[in-house]
């Protein structure tokens, strides 16, 4: 198994940084974990004219989704072509994309691409619905892809936010928090993984009510989990000297390896990190 960060800030893009974007692939299947501004080019680039075996939203906040119906769009091209006889645009037979999104979530993707209509090509507006196949998760539910396996869990944050696990058949997993405050569910999901990919979008605890962490708190979790190694994201600044701030606080409460994703960065996680050795920070 392995991760490849697309986009690591939080809020919006900055510094010629990507948001929340992360591809996880594993045994030739490959999960997109959200889908952030800035996040479709890198996923165009890792992917080189293929596609996503699935995409998976956290929560519906802006920075976690945005990129959504352009890769739809990009999924959807890959399902059309022109017959030569009739000069129609027909589908070809591969199956959309599984989209997996948050309860209620389908109805107001769909509301975002008629928005935008291109009245000339009306299919290219069906991105949620040709491009994607939308299923709706719940918190506790569980997803094949491929060989892994995803399972959610209700994290805390001012939109409902989901923690996704995955795990590959050899028992390789990861876990990725999205958006959330302190709350024990987080190392609950994360217990034994043997790489959380973690927010760490503050320097002081939120006391708003809005939900996220500082990195003290992620490698609190992390320790309490008992994981492998913790990869730190979703930072509020592109200072790669704040990152280094938030990799060492973390590191003082945690006794595994903490790393920072690294946009385009390869991180080997498992039997494959040990075969590779230690990533740097």
């Amino acid at each position: 198994m392995q991760l490849l960060p697309l986009g690591r800030m939080a809020g919006m893009p900055a510094g010629g940084q990507a948001s929340s974007g992360y591809l996880v692939s594993s045994g030739g299947t490959t999960v997109m974990l959200d889908a952030g501004p800035g996040t479709a080019v890198g996923l165009s680039a890792a992917l080189a004219g293929t596609r996503p075996d699935a995409v998976v939203v956290s929560h519906l906040h802006t920075d976690h989704l945005l990129d959504l119906l352009p890769i739809g769009k990009m999924v959807l091209n890959q399902r059309l072509h022109l017959d030569p006889t009739s000069g129609r645009t027909e589908l070809a037979e591969v199956p959309p994309v599984p989209l997996l999104v948050p309860s209620g979530a389908t109805a107001t993707l769909r509301e975002w691409a008629a928005l935008f209509p291109v009245t000339s090509n009306p299919v290219l507006d069906r991105a949620f619905e040709l491009g994607f196949e939308v299923v709706e998760y719940q918190p506790g539910d569980t997803f094949a892809v491929g060989g892994l396996r995803l399972h959610w869990r209700l994290l805390e944050h001012v939109a409902p936010n989901c923690g996704t696990r995955l795990e590959a058949p050899d028992g390789t997993s990861l876990v990725y928090s999205g958006d959330t405050g302190v709350t024990p569910a987080l190392a609950d999901l994360a217990a034994d993984a043997d790489l959380l990919l973690c927010e760490s979008t503050l320097r002081s605890t939120d006391r708003s009510g809005h939900g996220h962490l500082t990195s003290t708190e992620a490698g609190q979790a992390a320790q309490e989990a008992g994981v492998g190694r913790l990869t730190l994201t979703h930072f509020a600044s592109p200072d790669p000297d704040q990152h280094e701030w938030h990799r060492a606080r973390a590191a003082e409460v945690f006794d595994g390896p903490v790393g920072v994703a690294h946009v385009g960065e390869v991180v080997p996680i498992g039997a494959l990190a040990a075969a590779t050795g230690p990533t740097p920070p």
